[in-house]
């Protein structure tokens, strides 16, 4: 099998120090033997360390083509989304335009009020950690197209809570569609847009959304056989729980903006956004959160993973589509993160992957 390889120096947003011979060495050593070792198409993984980064990128973007995956290669992240769908609930708790304990009501759109169980309502803060009740996936209805209003209001309004919001965890992507259509409706104005101005634009995330990308260097995904993956357009309704494309460029800037505790000017987002709102200590059910590193705490659809050994507290969150899988993980008390991607849907390589990521930070971390 011929590889390629590539890597690329990411300069900070402020003039630096000398780059970090450390963190390339350790960063380029282990990629490279996770990709020969797992023998996926391409690969691509960031990592910032103290205010220093690097980008190295293995394989190819697409089967054939010759091209490595680099710092603007366009990443279909999946699941990844959900930690910025947080940090938009984040930011309008911050400003004071709603409260994490606000019942989401009438606000999602699609239904005039949510399912209850127990009499408890959904609140903002359910949605956010996976603890509403509601299930992973919506159930096909007949007649009806899937993620479409329709499909949402039946599902809503038909099907029971698996638990009493707050007494659980399962992870749903409906939950987190709902939180955006449910923040959508509060503000007043498309999520997208107001992803943009509160998240993006905040951080300077200027090559993520939710566009299908255009142009060649965008890393197209395989499933488990080998076959290639259309992403398709942007499906209606999708926004919170999926659908984003980023680079490893624009995740270095995120990893620096989510690691930089001290700048006053978004120590609130962050801090709303990071804090561990819900411990698994005495939920039940606990279901699908434990894939990436065992799940000890929630933050605004972040995973908390507590320290454990030489491994610092990190928050992380992992995401899968259209055949690509990526992982994203930092500790904040150390100035560590890691990113990375894959574009085939291998089960076993995911889970080696975050392994990685984890003991990666817990390499770099200064103890």
């Amino acid at each position: 099998m011929r590889y390629a390889f590539a890597a690329i120096a990411i300069l900070a947003a402020t003039p630096a120090a000398a780059s970090d011979p450390v963190l390339d060495e350790a960063v380029e050593f282990t990629a490279q033997i996770f990709h020969l070792d797992t023998g996926v198409p391409g690969l691509v993984i960031a990592a910032v360390r103290n205010g220093e980064s690097a980008v190295f990128g293995f394989g190819e973007i697409e089967k054939g083509s010759g091209q490595a995956p680099d710092g603007d290669t366009l990443i279909g992240v999946g699941s990844l989304t959900k930690s910025f769908t947080g940090l938009s609930l984040a930011a309008l708790v911050a400003d004071g335009t709603v409260s994490l304990t606000d019942p989401v009501g009438p606000h999602a759109g699609v239904v005039d009020a949510l399912p209850e169980k127990d009499g408890r309502q959904i609140r903002l803060i359910d949605l956010a950690t996976h603890a509403s009740g509601l299930p992973r996936e919506l159930v096909d209805v007949e007649g009806v197209e899937k993620y479409s209003d329709a499909s949402f209001a039946a599902n809503l309004s038909e099907n029971p809570l698996l638990f009493a919001p707050g007494n659980g965890i399962a992870y749903s992507n409906v939950g987190f569609d709902v939180l955006a259509m449910t923040l959508s409706g509060i503000a007043g104005e498309a999520y997208p847009d107001l992803l943009k101005a509160k998240v993006l634009d905040r951080i300077g995330l200027t090559a993520t959304s939710y566009d299908r990308p255009q142009g060649e260097n965008f890393m197209t995904g395989y499933d488990w056989n080998g076959n290639e993956m259309d992403p398709g357009d942007p499906i209606e309704n999708r926004d919170g729980a999926s659908g984003l494309y980023t680079t490893a460029n624009d995740i270095v800037q995120y990893l620096r903006w989510n690691l930089d505790r001290f700048d006053a000017d978004d120590a609130e987002v962050r801090a709303i956004s990071h804090a561990a709102w819900l411990m698994r200590d005495g939920l039940d059910p606990v279901i699908g959160m434990d894939e990436s590193g065992h799940m000890d705490a929630m933050g605004l659809g972040w995973v908390i993973m507590m320290p454990e050994g030489d491994r610092p507290l990190i928050i992380q969150k992992a995401g899968g589509t259209n055949g690509v899988f990526s992982y994203v993980a930092f500790a904040p008390s150390r100035d560590v993160g890691v990113f990375i991607a894959i574009n085939q849907f291998n089960f076993s390589a995911a889970t080696q992957m975050a392994q990685l990521v984890n003991n990666l930070v817990a390499r770099l971390a200064p103890r």
